[in-house]
């Protein structure tokens, strides 16, 4: 391994780190603190290349020459529990060296602790000081290699130090969010450096944390629901009910009901077992079958769906490529794909044996859910699933467009006079006339199999040119449909597309959101909800958490959906 590729994999291993600290919290929102400020600092504080350590540069005569320094972020309420520690390099001429918290809006000219909305432990004497600049007698004095920790404990408030791993206990109350860590030096040769939990602390902080985690979850199980006990269980009843008739698994949804004495729900049984056989279609690949019994089941919802219609007729686009798609199918009912690899020696394989190192079917992708699991973690009750049940995937399509990586260059396909046509001249991927602007070689992996199946590849392309074309001219120009056009077409610039950078677009996940569109529209016709009650719930419990969190409120950093969801699967043969 090389140096550069031991320095990533010690980068991923720090920020994993945190991110196991402190799991509640959104980087991209709130980031953690991680190094000290270039910034927000005393001129006579010096600061290291990495940011972690950081010396005193004046002449230390008088108090007014204390100087502090901030991290360069404040301490993201949602971590619920905060902890940093320090460690003394050389207590220098005095020692006179503060370690706390303070707000952003404090001077940088005194030690924490002196000032209003500051806090610190000061080594030289062991006091603690709280806006102040009288301190209270708190712990033992620090000197040079020991290691002090700061604690905030934003669920009550407090804060604590620590000394070479050792709880001193509560120094502080009523301690609000926004702080950031804090450390001030008054005399000359004071060094310290710090950690912010990229490297592990010398005090036991997981340990403390789970003491919080277990009160907080055991807060949060033990409310009551003695008052109209049956008829909160009668409402859980119906949601899961209707999870499971959502995405159509008929077999466990009927025995649910039967076995929580529930009315049968507003959906007809032979509705529910045409969307299953629907998404059974989408989820193996057959989108070109899946369009037509949607067609022929539920006439005209995809015309009033054009967008979805063009995501769907995308998709098959993808699995014709894939080998999958029926339209490329032989008669004897075997997809033909491309002869590379280990398939050449044989000109019609099935996809799933012959891509087996790069992709797997639908319903054995290992990163697919489990068959016998439809409810995965959106219930905290036990269902038993039936092994007649798909697991289509609750991932919602917003505006009837899925997400597909696009290539860097353009491909444009065309059919002159029939025949599948090639040239070297560049193109700009959207002209009229589709003409596919590599060498004939880096489209072996279709046409080897069979030339037909290129040209239906190259018109097919060409059809969903001219319905995008439409589709901008009757609803303009949609920006999300143009990308994926042009990702799906840059699929034939390479010899071998499974493993091109743009070879997620083949993977069977990708089939997943297209179901969950279609089903959402189908549902919608019948009057039934897009999104499953039971889906809705939990983004409103994540939103408000997450509300929570912005609010100071510390506790909901404990209060992880995935800490009360617990899911119960079993197999049956009925």
């Amino acid at each position: 391994m090389s140096l550069l590729q031991k320095g990533m994999a010690a980068l991923s291993n720090k920020n994993s780190r945190l991110k196991q600290l402190y799991p509640a919290v959104n980087e991209l929102e709130t980031p953690f603190p991680t190094c000290w400020s270039h910034k927000d600092k005393h001129e006579f504080i010096g600061l290291s290349e990495d940011g972690l350590t950081i010396n005193y540069k004046g002449l230390g005569k008088i108090p007014k020459d204390a100087a502090s320094i901030r991290t360069n972020y404040p301490i993201p309420p949602s971590c619920g529990i905060y902890y940093f520690e320090v460690k003394i390099i050389s207590k220098g001429r005095d020692g006179y060296m503060g370690i706390g918290l303070s707000g952003a809006d404090v001077s940088n000219n005194r030690l924490p602790g002196w000032e209003n909305n500051s806090y610190g432990y000061h080594g030289d004497d062991g006091h603690s000081f709280s806006c102040s600049g009288h301190g209270e007698p708190y712990g033992p004095t620090f000197t040079t290699n020991d290691v002090i920790g700061c604690c905030v404990n934003l669920i009550d408030g407090t804060c604590f130090f620590t000394k070479n791993g050792v709880n001193l206990g509560a120094a502080f109350k009523n301690i609000s969010y926004g702080m950031y860590p804090t450390v001030g030096l008054q005399t000359p040769g004071e060094i310290v450096q710090a950690n912010f939990g990229k490297e592990p602390f010398l005090f036991d902080i997981e340990d403390y944390m789970q003491e919080y985690k277990v009160a907080v979850e055991t807060q949060i199980g033990g409310m009551s629901l003695e008052q109209n006990n049956d008829l909160w269980q009668a409402i859980l009843n119906r949601i899961v009910s209707s999870y499971l008739v959502h995405y159509g698994y008929s077999a466990t949804a009927e025995s649910f009901a039967k076995d929580t004495g529930q009315e049968y729900w507003a959906e007809e049984l032979a509705s529910i077992k045409n969307r299953q056989r629907i998404q059974k279609l989408v989820l193996g690949g057959n989108i070109g079958e899946a369009i037509s019994v949607t067609q022929e089941l539920y006439p005209g919802l995809l015309e009033s769906r054009p967008n979805l219609f063009f995501v769907l007729k995308c998709r098959q686009f993808v699995e014709m490529v894939n080998g999958t798609d029926t339209e490329i199918q032989s008669k004897k009912g075997k997809r033909c794909i491309s002869s590379h690899s280990s398939a050449k020696s044989s000109p019609c394989v099935s996809p799933y044996s012959y891509k087996s190192s790069r992709n797997t079917s639908a319903a054995n992708s290992p990163h697919r859910p489990s068959m016998g699991s439809p409810l995965s973690t959106h219930s905290n009750g036990a269902v038993a699933a039936h092994s007649s049940d798909v697991t289509p995937n609750g991932t919602s399509v917003l505006n009837g467009s899925v997400p597909m990586s696009t290539a860097n260059g353009t491909v444009n396909v065309s059919e002159v006079n029939g025949n599948s046509h090639a040239t070297g001249d560049g193109g700009d991927g959207m002209n009229d006339n589709m003409d596919v602007d590599l060498p004939r070689s880096h489209v072996s992996h279709i046409q080897s199999t069979s030339e037909i199946n290129l040209i239906k590849i190259l018109q097919f392309g060409k059809e969903l040119k001219s319905m995008n074309t439409m589709l901008s001219e009757t609803r303009g120009t949609n920006e999300e449909n143009d990308l994926m056009l042009e990702g799906i077409f840059s699929l034939l610039a390479y010899s071998d597309p499974w493993n091109s950078p743009i070879g997620s677009q083949l993977d069977p996940l990708q089939r997943e959101p297209v179901c969950a569109a279609l089903n959402s529209a189908i549902l919608e016709i019948h009057g039934l909800p897009p999104l499953p009650v039971l889906e809705t719930i939990l983004g409103q419990t994540k939103q408000t958490l997450a509300e929570m969190t912005k609010a100071g409120i510390g506790a909901s950093a404990f209060a992880q959906l995935t800490n009360f969801i617990h899911v119960e699967t079993a197999q049956s043969n009925t």
